[in-house]
């Protein structure tokens, strides 16, 4: 009775790791599930072309063209 509480309780797991351990190695849904390694970050999903890399400079030199310190004293002052 008190195994199959401690089971049905998550919280109980997590106070009895061995528990954990022994719980993961009976559950059938984790032995089911596909082992893969997926590594997102070693190539761009997206391909920067020269174009995309030009309108990212524009837009970057237009931002720092702004003078915001202006636009923040003027919000200020009203």
């Amino acid at each position: 009775m008190k195994d199959t509480t401690i089971a049905i309780n998550p919280f109980s797991l997590m106070m009895e790791p061995e528990l954990v351990l022994q719980t993961m190695e009976r559950s059938l849904q984790l032995r089911g599930l596909r082992r893969r390694k997926l590594r997102p970050l070693d190539k761009p999903l997206i391909p920067y072309t020269q174009e995309a890399l030009a309108a990212q400079a524009a837009y970057d030199a237009a931002i720092d063209a702004e003078d915001f310190e202006d636009m923040a004293n003027s919000y200020l002052l009203n």
